[in-house]
């Protein structure tokens, strides 16, 4: 890409975090972007199909980044809500418009993704403690992805409540021993 184009691209992302966080993803400008950047509407399309691809660019390196994490837990058997909030928060710009400003975008969805990922995650490991004799009560499926779910947006919370970093990881070790002691209970486990 050469040099006056990728500057106007940092240009035009910069703008775009900018218009997002103010107006959210449904009440945004391509105007308003176009002339923060100093140009017209139609040239950024020539760097973006769409104010959703502008909007992606924004968002789902680090979406993506979340669910590889989820899907790391799956593979070691352990969920850390630690970790999670720690990425999060290592991200919160990006988190911020996900949470708050997604609304009419494929983003507005990400906790019902991401309880998916847990859901995975949480059977695999419940099953690998069937697999070593353990005895694990048996829940309704329904029942056991609304409080993945539950769980997933305990999470959230801490950035729809615009917690700081230390306040996030606080809350973090709370859920982590809350939903541990509550998914213990569930399943029967000492």
């Amino acid at each position: 890409m050469p040099k006056d184009k990728i500057g106007n691209h940092i240009k035009i992302i910069d703008a775009a975090k900018h218009e997002f966080s103010a107006y959210g993803f449904a009440d945004a400008s391509m105007r308003r972007i176009a002339a923060e950047c100093g140009m017209s509407a139609s040239g950024l399309y020539k760097h973006f199909a769409s104010k959703e691809e502008m909007f992606a660019t924004l968002v789902d390196p680090v979406l993506e980044g979340l669910k590889d994490l989820y899907r790391k837990a799956e593979q070691e058997g352990n969920n850390d809500t630690k970790a999670v909030m720690q990425y999060i928060y290592d991200n919160i710009d990006a988190f911020k418009l996900i949470v708050s400003h997604s609304r009419g975008t494929r983003y507005e969805n990400y906790q019902h993704e991401i309880a998916l990922l847990e859901e995975k995650s949480s059977l695999a490991y419940l099953q690998s403690l069937k697999s070593k004799g353990k005895r694990v009560r048996e829940v309704d499926p329904k029942e056991f992805h609304l409080l993945v779910t539950v769980n997933v947006n305990a999470i959230f919370q801490a950035v729809e409540h615009d917690l700081t970093r230390e306040e996030a990881m606080d809350y973090a070790n709370t859920l982590e021993t809350f939903f541990l002691y509550s998914w213990r209970k569930v399943f029967g486990l000492p």
